[in-house]
């Protein structure tokens, strides 16, 4: 007779946890191998030499190369990563800007040209209106 007791299949349950749990840690892993990697190619400050270098290490000891890069260079990484999240959003801010064709300028700028351009006589009155109303709606 077998008194060999498996917990994880005597309880399903509990075995679907556990299979759940290692899934979670292995696509953790993923993305954090994936991003140490992509920040070794995005560093500018890195030679061509210390790349290779910080690649192979990564690649032949993940594990080992992952936690060390992390310990010499995660500070730097978070660094880079915000820098790289404040210029993309300062693009997509200057893209809506000329899209929108304000070019940045507020609505009262747009009021004084047309005021100066209809007292200047370059204007009618139902175009000075026309263009009021575009920039107040």
């Amino acid at each position: 007779m077998n008194n060999h007791v498996n917990l994880a299949w005597d309880f399903p349950l509990l075995s679907a946890f556990l299979v759940t749990v290692w899934i979670f840690l292995w696509v953790i892993w993923l993305v954090l191998l994936i991003r140490v990697i992509g920040d070794i190619f995005r560093d500018h400050d890195l030679s061509g030499g210390a790349k290779v270098g910080w690649l192979l290490f990564v690649i032949v000891l993940p594990f080992l190369g992952v936690f060390v890069y992390l310990t010499k260079r995660g500070t730097e990484m978070a660094k880079r990563e915000e820098l790289r999240s404040r210029r993309s959003q300062e693009e997509a801010d200057a893209q809506v800007r000329a899209a929108a064709g304000t070019g940045g300028t507020s609505g009262a700028d747009e009021l004084t040209k047309l005021s100066d351009l209809k007292a200047r006589g370059e204007i009618t009155d139902s175009e000075f209106q026309q263009a009021k109303e575009k920039i107040l709606h």
